[in-house]
């Protein structure tokens, strides 16, 4: 039997009509799009149409789309290269701010810049995983980058981040120093949740990360998108490629593939929202009917994710048990290279650490060409129902 899969916040299948898009660049058309002859010319064009798409899926110019291999590398490129274009220019290291609840790709950099001078704050989240609004204002006036996310990997939990934007300028119009960067990264958003940069901008949002292979995408293409008041440095010097801060020959098919998957993602988003929305709210009834606890059902979230525990239930037991079963869910974030352990986003919920552990993901389908089906979940249902039962079972005994 064919793998059934809920673990599409982690990937992706490669959408067919994507594929067909890269193909002519994993083969014939080859040439180095930096080349001036007319081969790569035509490969130059090809990335400056798939620059076109991004931007067109996320209401943006395409002067504002930076291409980087990941999602990670554009959230690294924002928050080491503000910092490295800060001090370049003579200031002294300032402050940086992201939630509790990030992305390592956002976290860790935090984290080892306050190695390297800066002072740092991880904004508290409540119960229901969001930020609390008037965090944003006690951040001090040196503040040079907050990052929070607009949907979170684990809970699917969706950020204010208009209201949060808009609460950092407010902060920065006291201070003198030129404008701070307020940052989201969408990687999780992206083809499941309406996303503008425009209306971000106009928040008082200056940059946003979207990734490929969340979106039916390749491996290998993200995307930056930067206001271009705001100064960065780049993390990979050479050639000078895109505007000077990713160096390096651009992967033509890659950037390609997420071009084509962007038009696609932003495609019906309304219905295929809805029918998400359908399936979700029938997987968590019979989840909840089953004594599970779902993570924050209260807070706003993508209509494809399930965060939830069994009281008494080991998450990554039930992972290893349905994986037998040709079922793929996951347990807590599935970034972290085969990590095991509780995770970071409910305990800066608050959840307790026992429960915690026995979380599990499930993220629906949404793509066209790759949606979760009723026959799919009805399959869920009825596997998780046996190992549930076999788990309880065991647990008489002992």
């Amino acid at each position: 039997m064919s793998m059934t899969y809920f673990d599409h916040n982690a990937t992706t299948p490669l959408d067919p009509c994507v594929l067909e898009a890269m193909l002519p660049f994993l083969g014939g058309h080859f040439a180095n799009p930096s080349a001036t002859y007319t081969a790569g010319r035509d490969a130059r064009r090809a990335i400056e149409q798939a620059r076109e798409q991004v931007a067109a899926a996320l209401d943006a110019s395409p002067s504002e789309v930076i291409f980087t291999a990941s999602g990670s590398e554009a959230n690294n490129l924002l928050i080491r290269g503000v910092a490295d274009a800060w001090c370049n220019a003579g200031h002294p290291p300032g402050h940086l701010a992201c939630s509790s609840i990030e992305h390592p790709c956002v976290a860790e950099p935090v984290r080892a810049l306050g190695r390297a001078g800066w002072t740092t704050d991880a904004l508290p989240v409540d119960t229901t995983g969001q930020v609390d609004v008037t965090a944003v204002t006690a951040l001090p006036e040196n503040t040079r980058v907050l990052s929070v996310m607009l949907a979170n990997n684990e809970t699917g939990a969706l950020q204010p981040v208009a209201a949060l934007a808009e609460a950092f300028r407010s902060r920065a119009n006291n201070a003198t120093q030129e404008p701070a960067c307020f940052h989201t990264d969408a990687v999780q958003a992206l083809g499941k949740h309406p996303v503008s940069f425009a209306a971000f901008q106009a928040a008082g949002g200056h940059a946003m990360t979207v990734s490929s292979h969340k979106i039916g995408g390749p491996k290998g293409a993200a995307a930056l998108l930067r206001d271009r008041q705001i100064s960065l440095a780049p993390l990979v010097y050479g050639g000078g490629q895109e505007q000077g801060l990713r160096a390096g020959t651009e992967n033509v098919a890659a950037i390609v593939g997420f071009g084509a998957a962007c038009a696609r993602a932003v495609a019906d988003l309304e219905g295929r929202s809805s029918r998400a929305r359908a399936l979700q709210q029938q997987l968590e009834s019979w989840l909840k009917s089953r004594g599970a606890v779902i993570f924050s059902a209260a807070a706003e979230r993508l209509p494809n994710t399930t965060f939830a525990a069994f009281p008494g239930i080991d998450g990554e037991t039930l992972v290893s048990l349905l994986d037998r079963q040709d079922v793929a869910i996951a347990s807590g974030a599935a970034c972290g290279s085969g990590k095991q352990g509780v995770s970071s986003v409910l305990l800066a919920m608050g959840v307790d650490p026992v429960l915690a552990k026995g979380a599990i993901r499930i993220s629906l389908g949404m793509m066209s060409y790759a949606a979760t089906s009723q026959v799919d979940v009805d399959r869920l249902i009825g596997q998780l129902d046996k190992v549930l039962s076999q788990l309880q079972r065991f647990a008489a005994v002992a």
